[in-house]
Protein backbone atom coordinates (compact mmCIF):
# COMPACT_ATOMS: atom_id res chain seq x y z
CA UNK A 1 0.00 0.00 0.00
CA UNK A 2 3.14 2.89 0.84
CA UNK A 3 4.88 1.69 -2.16
CA UNK A 4 4.68 -0.27 -5.70
CA UNK A 5 7.22 -2.76 -6.50
CA UNK A 6 8.94 -0.34 -9.11
CA UNK A 7 9.53 2.16 -6.37
CA UNK A 8 10.52 -0.21 -4.08
CA UNK A 9 12.87 -1.17 -7.34
CA UNK A 10 13.83 2.27 -8.01
CA UNK A 11 15.17 3.18 -4.33
CA UNK A 12 17.19 -0.09 -3.77
CA UNK A 13 18.85 -0.22 -7.56
CA UNK A 14 18.49 3.16 -9.24
CA UNK A 15 18.82 5.87 -6.29
CA UNK A 16 22.57 5.55 -4.72
CA UNK A 17 24.47 3.81 -2.68
CA UNK A 18 24.64 5.65 0.46
CA UNK A 19 22.10 4.56 3.25
CA UNK A 20 21.57 6.63 6.46
CA UNK A 21 20.13 4.42 9.18
CA UNK A 22 18.55 5.97 11.62
CA UNK A 23 18.29 4.40 15.20
CA UNK A 24 21.52 2.18 14.31
CA UNK A 25 23.48 1.43 16.91
CA UNK A 26 25.72 -1.98 18.01
CA UNK A 27 23.09 -3.68 19.89
CA UNK A 28 23.59 -6.77 17.77
CA UNK A 29 19.76 -7.73 19.21
CA UNK A 30 18.37 -5.12 17.38
CA UNK A 31 16.47 -5.77 13.53
CA UNK A 32 18.85 -2.43 12.45
CA UNK A 33 22.20 -3.86 12.98
CA UNK A 34 20.53 -6.88 10.96
CA UNK A 35 19.64 -4.76 7.98
CA UNK A 36 22.40 -3.09 8.33
CA UNK A 37 24.63 -6.05 7.63
CA UNK A 38 22.53 -7.27 4.87
CA UNK A 39 22.71 -3.92 3.07
CA UNK A 40 26.55 -3.94 3.24
CA UNK A 41 26.08 -7.60 1.95
CA UNK A 42 24.67 -5.77 -1.41
CA UNK A 43 27.15 -3.20 -1.69
CA UNK A 44 25.04 -0.31 0.34
CA UNK A 45 27.57 2.30 2.59
CA UNK A 46 25.43 2.36 5.85
CA UNK A 47 25.78 5.50 7.61
CA UNK A 48 24.81 5.07 11.31
CA UNK A 49 22.53 7.69 12.80
CA UNK A 50 21.92 7.09 16.56
CA UNK A 51 22.50 9.65 19.48
CA UNK A 52 25.47 7.34 20.73
CA UNK A 53 27.35 8.03 17.22
CA UNK A 54 28.90 4.71 17.39
CA UNK A 55 31.28 3.18 14.57
CA UNK A 56 28.74 0.32 13.60
CA UNK A 57 30.08 -2.39 10.89
CA UNK A 58 32.94 -0.10 10.17
CA UNK A 59 31.46 3.04 9.74
CA UNK A 60 31.73 6.10 11.62
CA UNK A 61 28.54 6.74 13.11
CA UNK A 62 26.57 10.23 13.44
CA UNK A 63 24.24 11.43 16.21
CA UNK A 64 21.97 13.09 13.66
CA UNK A 65 21.04 13.43 10.00
CA UNK A 66 22.63 16.99 9.65
CA UNK A 67 25.84 15.62 10.88
CA UNK A 68 27.02 13.46 8.05
CA UNK A 69 29.07 15.63 6.05
CA UNK A 70 28.37 13.76 2.92
CA UNK A 71 25.77 13.19 0.67
CA UNK A 72 22.87 10.72 1.75
CA UNK A 73 21.45 8.89 -1.04
CA UNK A 74 18.50 7.18 1.21
CA UNK A 75 17.79 7.39 4.97
CA UNK A 76 16.39 3.96 6.44
CA UNK A 77 14.58 4.97 9.14
CA UNK A 78 14.28 2.33 12.61
CA UNK A 79 12.81 4.43 14.94
CA UNK A 80 8.86 4.15 16.40
CA UNK A 81 6.24 5.66 14.68
CA UNK A 82 5.50 8.79 16.60
CA UNK A 83 9.07 10.03 15.62
CA UNK A 84 9.67 9.35 12.09
CA UNK A 85 7.97 11.80 10.65
CA UNK A 86 10.89 14.60 12.24
CA UNK A 87 13.20 12.28 10.78
CA UNK A 88 11.59 12.31 7.09
CA UNK A 89 11.29 15.90 7.41
CA UNK A 90 14.94 15.82 8.32
CA UNK A 91 16.37 13.33 5.36
CA UNK A 92 14.16 16.06 2.87
CA UNK A 93 16.57 18.72 4.41
CA UNK A 94 19.61 16.93 4.00
CA UNK A 95 18.72 16.49 0.32
CA UNK A 96 18.43 12.66 0.46
CA UNK A 97 16.64 11.02 -2.75
CA UNK A 98 14.50 8.33 -0.85
CA UNK A 99 13.47 7.48 2.46
CA UNK A 100 12.60 3.83 3.88
CA UNK A 101 10.21 3.45 7.03
CA UNK A 102 10.84 0.09 8.45
CA UNK A 103 8.43 -2.62 9.10
CA UNK A 104 5.75 -1.29 11.37
CA UNK A 105 6.93 2.29 11.22
CA UNK A 106 3.77 4.18 9.46
CA UNK A 107 3.43 7.94 9.70
CA UNK A 108 0.65 8.04 6.68
CA UNK A 109 1.25 12.51 6.90
CA UNK A 110 5.05 12.39 6.73
CA UNK A 111 4.16 9.93 3.82
CA UNK A 112 2.27 12.46 1.74
CA UNK A 113 4.82 15.30 2.58
CA UNK A 114 7.69 13.58 1.80
CA UNK A 115 6.42 12.55 -1.69
CA UNK A 116 5.21 15.79 -2.48
CA UNK A 117 8.85 17.21 -1.81
CA UNK A 118 9.70 15.21 -4.70
CA UNK A 119 11.25 12.25 -2.86
CA UNK A 120 11.00 8.42 -3.36
CA UNK A 121 9.37 6.95 0.04
CA UNK A 122 8.47 2.88 1.30
CA UNK A 123 6.65 2.46 4.43
CA UNK A 124 6.53 -0.34 6.82
CA UNK A 125 8.80 -2.37 4.67
CA UNK A 126 12.39 -4.09 5.08
CA UNK A 127 15.12 -3.75 2.29
CA UNK A 128 16.54 -6.49 3.75
CA UNK A 129 13.32 -8.92 2.54
CA UNK A 130 13.16 -7.02 -0.44
CA UNK A 131 16.97 -6.57 -2.05
CA UNK A 132 17.60 -10.42 -2.17
CA UNK A 133 14.29 -10.98 -4.15
CA UNK A 134 15.18 -7.71 -6.39
CA UNK A 135 18.96 -9.25 -6.94
CA UNK A 136 17.63 -13.01 -7.82
CA UNK A 137 14.88 -11.73 -10.30
CA UNK A 138 17.79 -9.22 -12.04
Amino acid sequence: MYADDETVRRILQDSGDTWAVVGLSNNRSRAAYGVAEVLQRFGKRVVPVHPKAETVHGEQGYSALADIPFPVDVVDVFVNSDLAGTVADEAVAAGAKAVWFQLGVVDEAAYGRTRAAGLDMVMDRCPAIEIPTLARRS
